[in-house]
């Protein structure tokens, strides 16, 4: 495995493509204070969750859970499933993810097209999100089966040690100079694996923890979203890897505002980000003019747009959920209007 900051020029899995993910500055204040966002759909399979399905395999392996021939088994939104699809492919093991219908349909094509065995916990097309039956019934699938790893992203260490890289990417890339990483909340090691590593370097560092409004670990209420890839919905427990004491805020983000941020983003900038990290840009844009002068505020951009151009950029999809407001479009527009430097 290549070091995540020392990438050698000719590589020989696409795993080692894993990391270096660029910065990008969306916007500044007229103080100095500036968002960048971390783009993680830089990644193969253009998504942060290759890390840590990278990791989880690893660690697998070394504690001889997986061996050769071996079938690792996992519930997933999609992001995850094709980082496990990749390395799967890659070691020669066979993978079994469990999914629902409220997976972005371009996620469990590629996962089929790297030859994963898809099986739907709902076959009846609803989109609801069934994360606690699909935790349950992967579980199922892997026990007492020899040479068969449930990887539990939601309970495994390696999800978060997956993402320390990136805490160190971002060190490096501003030379300690941080203040602020935000980032959206689901398994919880994304944010938190990323934060551990960069208060290594950068003690003072705030972190802001962002899920849909509906999801349940930040406090009641619950109900049903659209987001895919985030919270935890009404039924499935809060994961051990969501560490509060890293958390030093936690907030939500309604589907009409986290979507209509990505479309707004989309069309000023030419940059496709996924649902849930509209949330994330949402609520770092609202922060940003409060900040201290020349504060940066780092935002974890999961994946890209473009497994999403069905469901967020689709008008007709978005005008049958009622989720379009062109109020709100209007005011995130022109708050990128009075922030976005050329």
């Amino acid at each position: 495995m290549t070091d995540a900051l020392h990438r050698p020029p000719v590589v020989s899995r696409i795993s080692d493509l894993i990391g270096h993910t660029p910065l990008f500055e969306l916007a500044r204040a007229d103080h100095g204070a500036r968002l960048l966002l971390k783009l993680e759909m830089y990644n193969p399979t253009g998504s942060a969750k290759i890390r840590m399905a990278r990791q989880m395999i690893l660690d697998a392996e070394e504690r001889g859970d997986l061996r050769p021939g071996g079938h690792v088994v996992e519930s997933t939104s999609g992001n995850t499933g094709l980082g496990l699809a990749v390395v799967a492919a890659e070691r020669g093991y066979r993978f079994t993810a469990v999914v629902d219908n409220h997976a972005a349909v371009d996620k469990l094509r590629g996962m089929r097209a790297m030859g994963t065995e898809l099986v739907y916990v709902a076959e009846d097309g609803g989109e609801e999100l069934n994360t606690a039956a699909r935790e349950e019934f992967a579980e199922e699938l892997a026990r007492g089966k020899d040479n068969t790893f449930f990887t539990e992203q939601h309970n495994n260490p390696g999800n978060a040690v997956g993402y320390y890289a990136v805490g160190r990417e971002i060190a490096q890339a501003l030379d300690n100079r941080v203040d602020v990483l935000i980032g959206a909340v689901g398994t919880g090691g994304g944010l938190c694996g990323t934060a551990r590593e960069l208060k290594k370097a950068v003690p003072g560092l705030t972190v802001i923890g962002v899920e849909p409004k509906g999801s349940i670990a930040f406090g009641p209420p619950a109900h049903d979203y659209y987001q895919s890839g985030t919270g935890t919905p009404e039924g499935a427990t809060i994961g051990l890897l969501v560490d509060f004491d890293l958390i030093d805020e936690g907030v939500k983000v309604g589907d009409v505002e986290a979507f209509a941020t990505a479309r707004v983003v989309a069309r000023r900038t030419g940059l496709l980000i996924g649902g849930s990290a509209g949330g994330v840009v949402h609520e770092a844009l609202t922060r940003l003019p409060a900040l201290p002068p020349d504060a940066v505020m780092v935002a974890f951009v999961n994946d890209g747009g473009e497994k999403y151009l069905d469901t967020v950029f689709d008008d007709d999809w978005m005008n049958a959920r009622k989720l379009v407001d062109h109020a709100v479009e209007a005011e995130i527009d022109e708050v990128l209007t009075k922030l976005r430097r050329p």
